[in-house]
């Protein structure tokens, strides 16, 4: 599995960024970072196909699963058919779930430790609890890849943690090729093998992730003093 850019120009019509050369392969995590408003998620939905590319080319050798940042579903589903829907491309046009497809979602909620929860409404759901369910959905499907927005930003201290893990755990032990965008530094350093950073007037850099993150580099993608501190990550220097 592998997804690569070459030269690659998006924006919402007018470009965001120079041209972009990028590469994630299997079992790797890369980090999409950068300030609220950047073009995190618009490089996601270019990469995903849900922008158009504005020049250049996005190479992609096994489809992508897709997590948003959100999901309200105007029905009450159940978790085990919000799982369900993970299987449409297995399921042919007017057909309905068949055993194998039901299989594969209870093990992508039981991968996630929440198996229990299959016959609960997803919307009375905690947020980090439909976050869970989100993901199980992407991997119901056995996508080899995942692409995540922002997994991690609407959860408290202990989901945010449990979530890093899961997509660590995804990609070592599953193999599974993991992008997720995040507006904070530490997220990415914690588990992101390679890292994405936007920065102003249209630049970007990429690579290994201890050589992206940088005091240098965070504090002029941010506007603000950004310090390292040792087993803390990334913090902001706040004047007040």
């Amino acid at each position: 599995m592998s997804i690569k850019t070459e030269k690659l120009v998006f924006g919402y019509k007018n470009p965001l960024f120079s041209p972009l050369d990028f590469y994630s392969g299997s079992g790797n995590i890369t980090a999409i970072l950068g300030a609220n408003g950047s073009g995190k998620t618009a490089f996601l939905h270019t990469i995903i196909g849900l922008l158009p590319v504005l020049a250049g080319r996005v190479s992609i050798t096994e489809p992508i699963a897709f997590v948003p940042q959100f999901f309200s579903p105007q029905f009450s589903y159940t978790v085990l058919d919000m799982t369900l829907m993970g299987r449409a491309s297995w399921i042919e046009l007017l057909s309905l779930p068949n055993k194998e497809d039901e299989t594969a979602a209870l093990r992508a909620l039981a991968l996630l430790g929440i198996a229990h929860l299959a016959d609960r409404p997803y919307n009375t759901l905690s947020g980090g609890q439909r976050q869970m369910v989100l993901i199980a959905r992407a991997l119901a499907g056995n996508a080899s890849a995942i692409a995540l927005d922002e997994p991690a930003s609407a959860l408290d201290m202990r989901n945010q943690e449990s979530t890093l893990k899961l997509l660590k755990r995804l990609s070592k032990q599953e193999d599974k090729t993991i992008l997720f965008t995040t507006h904070d530094p530490s997220h990415a350093w914690y588990i992101a093998d390679n890292t994405l950073l936007f920065m102003p007037d249209l630049h970007w850099i990429f690579g290994k992730t201890a050589e992206v993150l940088t005091e240098e580099h965070l504090t002029k993608a941010y506007s603000i003093p950004i310090k390292y501190i040792p087993q803390a990550g990334y913090l902001p220097i706040f004047d007040i």
